[in-house]
């Protein structure tokens, strides 16, 4: 119980610090949080409800899971640990199996055509539901392998952003685990016994897909350079912290790191 609590305080501590740095839940936000059943969604769920109840302004939550229709996805794990936890929360199916099945063909990544879809129906729902943010659980590993794809295969020098406008406007997206490294939520989620349900992609453990390529290669740098993570983490942080001027009203308004924690 107490290295569960040990690495609860740690990650709630570092979501505390994304949400102040980058401004990503202000005063009555209601937040659409992406919950597909994972290790991630789970683990940021629980910090966005821990730290509601510790914040110096109020907002609101409500989880929303995208049923992509794969077979094998235990839509009914998830609802019933939603239910338990006394969270508001909806299920949305999604044909996102048929559609990867007629449109990805062979070698190819059916990652960037699933995450479309799943964000269009996430960007439906924030509209009915009447949310302000919506909140996707990436953690640090998925920044850093975002940044390395683009390098390598796409010819630029971009990575996520912790807070992302729509082209049109309507919709702001954030990443409060941005700061969180992966091996810490791992921990954390097998030791606080969450109803982890696997999305049941099939492509899902393909080691040739070019994500767990850059996975390896991270792992094996940090194996070699102890650090290599973090520095390069940082490099892209700073990046992102100097785009974003704070204004007077934003530092007053925002939660910060200190007024979150306990």
């Amino acid at each position: 119980m107490r290295l569960r609590d040990a690495y609860e305080r740690g990650i709630r501590r570092l979501v505390g610090r994304a949400i102040g740095d980058f401004r990503l839940i202000e005063e009555n936000d209601r937040v659409l949080v992406g919950l597909s059943g994972g290790k991630d969604s789970w683990t940021l769920l629980h910090m966005l409800s821990s730290l509601r109840q510790r914040a110096p302004i109020p907002f609101s939550l409500v989880a929303v899971t995208v049923h992509p229709e794969f077979p094998g996805f235990d839509a009914e794990r998830v609802e019933k640990h939603l239910q338990a936890g006394g969270y508001e929360f909806r299920i949305v199916r999604a044909p996102i199996h048929e559609a990867l099945l007629g449109k990805v063909a062979p070698g190819d990544s059916p990652c960037p055509l699933c995450s479309r879809i799943r964000r269009g129906v996430l960007y439906t729902q924030a509209t009915e539901l009447g949310c302000t943010k919506i909140a996707l659980g990436h953690h640090r590993e998925d920044f850093l392998e975002t940044l390395l794809l683009n390098q390598f295969f796409n010819g630029t020098i971009r990575g996520m952003d912790p807070l992302h406008r729509s082209d049109d406007g309507r919709h702001t997206v954030i990443r409060p685990l941005a700061y969180v490294p992966e091996e810490d939520i791992v921990r954390y989620v097998s030791l606080a016994g969450f109803s982890v349900a696997c999305c049941a992609c099939p492509w899902c453990d393909d080691p040739n897909m070019k994500r767990a390529k850059m996975k390896k290669l991270l792992a094996d740098l940090e194996g070699e350079h102890r650090g290599t993570k973090a520095s390069l983490f940082a490099a892209l942080m700073d990046r992102n912290r100097r785009s974003m001027p704070m204004s007077p009203e934003h530092a007053h308004r925002h939660m910060t790191t200190e007024r979150c924690e306990s």
